[in-house]
């Protein structure tokens, strides 16, 4: 079984996809003197919360995520952002790939809650492989060996990476998935007050609501 390690080295978004993509530059390295031929590699990444300190305005942010602080101490627990297959390619002593993370501003989705709460810093990632190395023996023939998910790799993403690439791809819009009867309600009410946009219908909304709230506090 070939020695090999694996270093996150970096994390920036990549060129010209269609939707945003996130690469982190994955170093593997081989201890060993047997010749990698190819690896069929499965890297699961996720988020650590409890690796980083919050500010009051991110605590608050966060209570759909993990309720009050208070609570943190059981409900802070590891987020997946994702599950990543991979081919590295033959090398000897050591290589570096891309590892390809799909991202999205869909608020549905646990890490997006995640990452748009925060301000600034960095977020504790931590990174397991597993797979299949296809290798030389010491006669040369063709091996074949397993890699566990015992193998890991830590990384200290930057916020305002994922912050930039969703600035990059979104501006300054965001997606907001309803139910199909609220979405109905919500047209209905649009076309009843002539309302051109969707922009202006949900302010329209929260307009009402703030001043239905603010009547209660006078009274």
């Amino acid at each position: 079984m070939p020695d090999l390690s694996f270093q996150i080295e970096g994390a920036e978004p990549a060129l010209y996809a269609a939707s945003p993509l996130l690469n982190l530059k994955l170093r593997i390295g081989n201890a060993g003197d047997t010749a990698i031929h190819n690896i069929l590699l499965q890297c699961q990444v996720q988020i650590e919360p409890v690796q980083r300190e919050y500010l009051p305005s991110e605590q608050a942010q966060m209570h759909d995520l993990f309720g009050e602080p208070s609570r943190w101490r059981q409900t802070l627990r590891p987020l997946l952002w994702a599950n990543v297959s991979i081919v590295v390619p033959g090398f000897e002593s050591e290589a570096v790939v891309d590892v390809p993370l799909p991202c999205t501003f869909d608020f549905a989705v646990a890490s997006t809650k995640y990452f748009y709460a925060l301000a600034d810093g960095d977020v504790p990632l931590t990174v397991f492989f597993s797979g299949t190395v296809f290798h030389a023996s010491e006669n040369g023939s063709l091996q074949i060996s397993k890699i566990l998910w015992a193998c890991e790799a830590k990384y200290r993403f930057p916020v305002q990476t994922w912050k930039s690439l969703m600035d990059l791809h979104y501006g300054n819009t965001a997606w907001l998935c309803l139910r199909k009867d609220i979405f109905d309600r919500l047209y209905r009410y649009k076309v009843k007050c002539g309302i051109p946009t969707w922009d202006q219908a949900l302010e329209a909304v929260l307009n009402g609501v703030e001043e239905t709230e603010k009547q209660k506090v006078l009274r």
